[in-house]
């Protein structure tokens, strides 16, 4: 439980992070491009918005074991957030998502071990609820506050989570190519990771073996790797052996 309530605690921060940054935006900043090229951040603090609507419902059916809500739910969420002006959707999405965490700080001991939340991959417990918003939230927040600070990081606090989280959406994010086994090192936190790559591509935890290639960098920059946020403009010092860098970053094209 322990892991379960540090996950909690890192979502706030990530909340926190996110009205700190997005705030004390202009009006003409909010108009202005977030780092996924097709979104305004607007668009993105719109997505947030939304997502934290769409993870209210799944919050709900978990802890009162509900069924899952329907897909027109989650369409109906979005209609009306693709409506918002910018304004709309850059303020009312802090709103929404201080809802969602206030929510998921409320709940209690019992609540916490026993609630089952009916995720995309199948029923999960809380621990895996929260790192999957997690995942979505910080890097999120990061899509803004890069565009403001060029030197700008992944919440501290999100990054082993969604790492963790990371190696279930590996196979899904990742794009076929050449076969490869990439022993990487990462650091802050430290860990030794198989990325797996050819027809099907895997993040497995490092057991030895046979390697096409080493990589090693800091834990943030390789999350920002898979999700396709490690543009060389966004690089910290990388340490490549046998590996080419510019083709993993097209593996990993973000989503």
């Amino acid at each position: 439980m322990t892991d379960v309530l540090s996950r909690i605690a890192a979502l706030r921060a990530s909340h926190d992070r996110l009205r700190t940054v997005a705030a004390p935006l202009t009006p003409e900043q909010v108009r202005g491009p977030g780092y996924p090229s097709e979104w305004s951040i607007a668009q993105v603090l719109s997505h947030l918005g939304s997502g934290a609507e769409i993870n209210g419902l799944i919050l709900d059916s978990g802890v009162e074991q509900t069924p899952a809500p329907e897909p027109e739910a989650f369409r109906a969420i979005w209609a009306v957030w693709d409506a918002k002006d910018p304004d709309a959707q850059a303020a009312d999405a802090l709103d929404s998502d201080a809802r969602l965490v206030e929510n998921v700080e409320a709940l209690t001991a019992e609540q916490r071990e026993n609630a089952v939340f009916p995720l995309w991959f199948g029923p999960a417990d809380l621990a895996t609820f929260v790192a999957m918003r997690l995942s979505e939230h910080a890097v999120h927040t990061w899509d803004v506050e890069v565009m403001l600070d060029p030197s700008a990081t992944v919440l501290p606090e999100a990054v082993g989570t969604v790492l963790e989280y990371a190696k279930g959406l590996v196979g899904f994010a990742g794009k076929p190519g050449p076969a490869g086994r990439i022993h990487v090192t990462v650091t802050d936190p430290d860990a030794e990771y198989a990325l797996v790559l050819g027809e099907k591509v895997a993040l497995e935890p490092w057991d030895g073996g046979e390697r096409t290639g080493e990589l090693a960098l800091p834990a943030e920059a390789f999350l920002r790797l898979l999700y396709g946020r490690l543009d060389p403009a966004h690089s910290p010092s990388v340490t490549a052996t046998d590996v080419d860098l510019d083709a993993l970053r097209a593996t990993f094209p973000g989503f």
